[in-house]
């Protein structure tokens, strides 16, 4: 059961440092941290939107993956009296 408390804390913990990273990644409305890499990149691959899309289908899944780390380690930890 240790393992698969610890197996758990490290999957919240890396996933959000992505989650973070793909947040700040997303095309703002001025300057940031996704033109600070690339600038003038970013634009040629955000103007079809096909970049955009994956990204935030990306974020999304990350979330999911977060949201169901964290509710497990609840679940866990609830009836396990931890």
């Amino acid at each position: 059961m240790n393992f698969l408390i610890i197996a758990l804390q490290v999957l919240v913990v890396a996933s959000s440092v992505i989650m973070g990273a793909f947040i700040l990644l997303h095309k703002a409305s001025g300057g940031g941290v996704s033109d600070m890499f690339g600038g003038g990149m970013t634009s040629s691959l955000n103007s079809t939107g096909v970049a955009e899309k994956n990204l935030t289908r990306f974020t999304i899944a990350t979330a999911v993956i977060w949201a169901a780390a964290i509710m497990a380690l609840a679940v866990i930890t609830r009836f396990t009296g931890l």
